[in-house]
């Protein structure tokens, strides 16, 4: 049965196929995450209509997404068809019909965690630049100027940061942060390609950056994925009332 791997309150996110999208919306590849609000049948779900800071985002009717489930057993993805919008109980909501059979997802790294972590950012050298790019170890001279980030959310396969630093686009930098894994901290120092930079509203001289890892080994990338799943756990079981 379909309550047997999701129930209401766990994340999903959903991605448009077809090139379907909001009117407006330029990027057919955005990522939506929202909730599940109930489980109607074996076929169909209500999703919590998601939001981007206080606006709701009207996913069109007839729109077809992939969605992809946070739960205890891992994470499941689907193709659902929106079939309504409406308002229940001063909630917004999506109803869904499931295109496709529930089943495992194995590309994790796709999935994003929001949270608030400070990092250290700076960009490579002219030298270190040539060096990566030649598959070559270059040591940067100690005590280069760092600039101040945090990270608002995390994957297998990237970042999303604020921060005062000015990046231009396709620009290669250096980030140091650290992660509890498996009960204690390490710091991990990423070389990453900026792949997006947008001003931040009513943040003068701040700036959003979208960011992905281009020297993570499989193993670090495992424990970032590790990370993720634990974090999520630990804040699901904090929803349920769990210590």
């Amino acid at each position: 049965m379909l309550e047997n791997f999701i129930n209401p309150g766990q994340r999903v996110d959903m991605k448009a196929v077809r090139r379907v999208r909001p009117a407006g919306e330029e990027n057919k590849d955005k990522v939506y995450s929202t909730k599940i609000y109930d489980v109607v049948n074996e076929d169909t779900l209500e999703l919590v209509m998601p939001m981007e800071q206080t606006k709701l985002i009207l996913l069109p009717v007839d729109g077809e997404y992939e969605v992809f489930f946070y739960t205890d057993n891992g994470l499941y993805e689907s193709t659902v068809r929106i079939t309504d919008r409406y308002k229940s109980n001063n909630v917004y909501i999506l109803l869904v019909e499931l295109q496709t059979n529930l089943r495992k997802y194995q590309r994790r790294d796709f999935y994003r965690y929001s949270c608030a972590l400070d990092m250290d950012t700076r960009e490579l050298t002219p030298d270190e630049v040539v060096a990566f790019r030649k598959g070559e170890i270059y040591q940067a001279p100690p005590g280069l100027p760092t600039g101040k980030g945090v990270i608002v959310d995390i994957s297998g396969g990237g970042l999303r940061f604020t921060s005062k630093a000015v990046y231009e686009k396709e620009s290669l930098i250096y980030c140091t942060y650290g992660l509890f894994i498996h009960g204690g901290a390490k710091e991990y120092e990423i070389i990453c390609k900026i792949l997006d930079v947008k001003d931040i509203p009513n943040r003068t001289g701040e700036f959003e950056y979208r960011v992905q890892f281009v020297n993570l080994d499989s193993d670090e990338r495992e424990e970032i994925i590790q990370y993720i799943f634990e974090e999520e756990r630990k804040n699901r079981r904090k929803e349920r009332g769990f210590r």
